[in-house]
């Protein structure tokens, strides 16, 4: 019998990468994307392709329009609405990592220097813009007040985490309420637009679209909180990311969060010097580990990312039995216990 998901230990052996999968299934869908991804960065103004280039053409997983495409899909849909959708919404995600790297002052996405690094600041705002530009003419060309609804209100939901999270930059008294506002926000929104979207355009009933949004909500919390985990519990480097990136830059994240709650003393001063201050020392991220294990704050964290995987899991009990249904449920556990 499989063991629950929140009562699996964070030593546990991450499952296998559904990704592969779901690709290999859609493959025919993903190529049409990635074609009218290509397509539509292009412009006269050469610097826009050059720069929007070297993020997209960098790869990521595309899990974004993959959500897209397999939401239509798991409905039979055989029309190509999708494929300018699945576009659109990876245009929203691109413009919004673009803004995020000038925001966090980034030299590294994905593995290379970032957009910013190399073209500068002010470059990789006006190409972020042009994505953005880009995205909503693809939402208007499908022709739905629906799907304009969806992903527009999804653009300005984003936009209001950025600042919702500007707000809590080292600042040791943000709450678990304000954090989980932030990436609901930045983070899941997106995830679950892009999952509602595939249900709308195969014609489906408020019901299913609403578990298709409820499944990519639970998907987008679960596998940020766990990202926020692997910042300090990784068991290799991840694409593009060092352990401890998260606490150099003084992020107020879930695992902090929890361990400054049930500080002494002593403990919160050091998170007031390290993440307040922004005064760290080289010892002193093993010391912060250190702190988070005596206070259980990446277990329980992980814990809490396993309850919102159950939640999206449940969701999908509404929309039939297709295999791309557990393709899903197999995405989300893979997004909680991967461990990169």
């Amino acid at each position: 019998m499989q063991m629950p998901l929140t009562n699996r230990p964070i030593q546990a052996a991450p499952p296998a990468n559904p990704l592969g999968a779901m690709t290999n299934l859609l493959q025919t869908d993903l190529q049409a994307v990635n074609a009218l991804i290509m397509q539509r960065m292009q412009s006269e103004v050469t610097l826009i392709p050059e720069l929007a280039g070297h993020l997209i053409a960098a790869g990521g997983k595309r899990i974004r329009p993959l959500l897209t495409l397999a939401s239509a899909a798991l409905f039979g849909y055989e029309g190509t609405r999708q494929h300018r959708l699945a576009a659109c919404v990876e245009f929203i995600h691109t413009a919004t990592l673009l803004h995020d790297d000038v925001v966090d002052a980034s030299d590294q996405r994905r593995g290379r220097s970032s957009a910013n690094a190399l073209f500068g600041n002010e470059a990789a705002v006006l190409v972020g813009d042009f994505l953005f530009s880009r995205a909503f003419q693809l939402m208007t060309e499908d022709g739905s007040l629906e799907v304009l609804r969806i992903l527009s209100g999804a653009s300005a939901v984003i936009a209001e985490g950025e600042v919702l999270q500007l707000a809590a930059v080292n600042d040791i008294g943000t709450d678990e309420a304000h954090y989980k506002r932030v990436i609901a926000a930045k983070t899941a929104e997106l995830f679950a637009a892009a999952c509602e979207v595939g249900a709308v355009v195969a014609e489906r009933g408020a019901e299913e679209c609403a578990a298709l949004r409820n499944y990519g909500m639970n998907l987008g919390m679960a596998f940020q909180i766990a990202d926020d985990v692997l910042d300090y519990a990784a068991r290799r480097e991840r694409l593009g990311k060092s352990l401890g990136d998260d606490f150099k830059e003084g992020k107020m994240t879930l695992p902090v969060i929890r361990a400054i709650a049930r500080a002494d003393a002593a403990e919160r001063k050091f998170w007031s010097r390290c993440i307040g201050d922004m005064e760290q020392s080289d010892a002193d991220f093993a010391q912060a580990c250190a702190i988070l294990a005596r206070h259980d704050a990446l277990e329980e964290s992980l814990a809490e990312a396993r309850r919102y995987a159950e939640q999206g899991i449940a969701a999908l009990a509404a929309v039939g039995g297709s295999p791309l249904r557990g393709h899903l449920e197999d995405l989300i556990v893979f997004a909680v216990d991967r461990d990169y």
